[in-house]
């Protein structure tokens, strides 16, 4: 989970449709997310194999989006031939393909600073990482049940990610079920290392309660079994309900602002830590939804620092998502903090729309969302046209030309003209009060 990815060579797999289920209420809510802390000291009691979990099989499956895209690659954007099937026995909300297109890696300016991919965290076991709880590798292989096929989440080029029950021991409550999810690095993949160190190294130092909750990380036979484990998101990713064609899948407009605030504070405390974090992968499939439909950003494979010298920019190599992905990163490999405001920008648009950033199965002139929106956008008149129309005029009138316009200013090709996302977290946070008390237009 956690988690969901950046773009993913992803082989599609089937699966069951959560949706089909009967619905159970939780065994527990998610874990808010808090600074990541030190595991319980006792071990969870140990799971049979063999036993089943008809509690697990109930819930809601996540995107297959899990697992970071492979250094180098910039790969499509959410597009595949599920793409207008996210039904029936569709439960990935969308299976992306790996493009191996290689972009070259641009060299340091006089403004910009070349920082290369594997030295984000190159003193890995320092004691901000140490201080996170180890999972035995048997603890994990029992908590998913030796990783068996129903517990599957998703599968990409990093690897897999299972849904897992661990057994607490307490000392008042007792035994505690607790849900988890765990990304199992393929031990055949050359880039996971990095970003699996990336990933537990940026969440070990992050602390926010629309930022996934890292829970602990096993790392076993030398580098061959490398895994992390996080809060278990009981909704799934955004892509999940926004593409889905199911009607129990449509987020009504007050919660699609509500999950735009949250995201654009998660990316604003991101950008304003000591050291900026640029996120570089922002995309409704790592956006995780709890089950009060907050949601949490996640996979930091691909998360970088940010410039701390006075530079406003880093170079390296072009990973990401196409139709996400800024202009000045795309063509000239340089990420600025506010390459994220555009892709965040990107988002914005999904969400008024309903539709992906990349389709290709759209016709030609409308195949990249950017591209066809951006004139209509700035116009009221025709901004209805181009709304969800799952949520049949249900929305908030006044407040869609605002975020239409901020979507706008988002998507600006130069980065310095466009917001920060401070200031557009103050307006979304805004519009999302003002829907919370006042819904006189929905």
């Amino acid at each position: 989970m956690g988690i969901c990815c950046s773009c993913i060579s992803c082989n599609s797999a089937a699966g069951p449709d959560p949706a089909t289920a009967p619905a159970t209420a939780p065994a527990t809510a998610p874990a808010t997310a808090t600074a990541p802390a030190t595991a319980p000291a006792t071990d969870p009691a140990t799971v049979p194999a063999a036993t089943p979990a008809p509690e697990l099989a109930l819930d809601p499956f996540l995107d297959p989006d899990i697992v970071p895209t492979s250094p180098g690659n910039l790969t499509e954007g959410d597009v595949s031939s599920m793409a207008n099937n996210v039904s029936g026995n569709s439960w990935f909300s969308i299976a992306t393909t790996n493009v191996t297109t290689w972009m070259s890696q641009a060299k340091g300016t006089i403004r910009g600073k070349f920082v290369p991919e594997e030295v984000e965290f190159s003193a890995f076991q320092d004691k901000i990482v140490s201080e996170l709880r180890v999972f035995k590798f048997k603890e994990l292989k029992e908590a998913t049940f030796n990783f068996r096929s129903d517990m599957l989440l998703g599968k990409g080029g990093f690897g897999s990610v299972y849904k897992g029950l661990l057994y607490q021991k307490l000392p008042i409550e007792g035994i505690r079920k607790l849900r988890i999810a765990v990304k199992k690095l393929d031990s055949n993949s050359k880039q996971g290392l990095r970003q699996w160190q990336a990933e537990v190294g940026f969440l070990a130092r992050v602390s926010h309660p629309n930022i996934v909750k890292l829970l602990g990380y096993c790392q076993a036979e030398g580098d061959k079994e490398l895994l992390i484990v996080y809060e278990f998101m009981e909704k799934g990713s955004l892509n999940y309900h926004l593409f889905g064609k199911r009607s129990d899948r449509i987020l009504p407009w007050e919660t699609r602002v509500k999950i735009a605030a949250g995201m654009a504070q998660a990316l604003s405390y991101l950008h304003t830590m000591e050291r900026p974090v640029i996120f570089r992968d922002f995309k409704t499939s790592n956006i995780l939804l709890n089950e009060s439909y907050i949601p949490k950003l996640s996979d930091f494979g691909l998360a970088k620092w940010g410039p701390n010298d006075g530079s406003q920019y880093v170079t390296g190599n072009v990973l990401g998502t196409r139709g996400y992905v800024g202009p000045e990163y795309k063509t000239g490999g340089r990420v600025y903090v506010k390459s994220d405001v555009y892709s965040f920008g990107v988002v914005l648009v999904e969400m008024l729309t309903g539709l992906r950033a990349i389709d290709k199965n759209r016709p030609p002139e409308k195949q990249n969302l950017r591209e066809w929106t951006l004139p209509i956008l700035s116009d009221r008149t025709k901004l209805r046209h181009i709304m969800d129309p799952r949520l049949r005029g249900k929305y908030a009138t006044k407040q869609t030309p605002e975020v239409a316009m901020l979507a706008l200013r988002c998507l600006n090709p130069v980065p310095m003209f466009r917001p920060s996302m401070k200031e557009v977290a103050d307006i979304l946070e805004g519009l999302h009060l003002h829907t919370s008390h006042q819904n006189k237009d929905i």
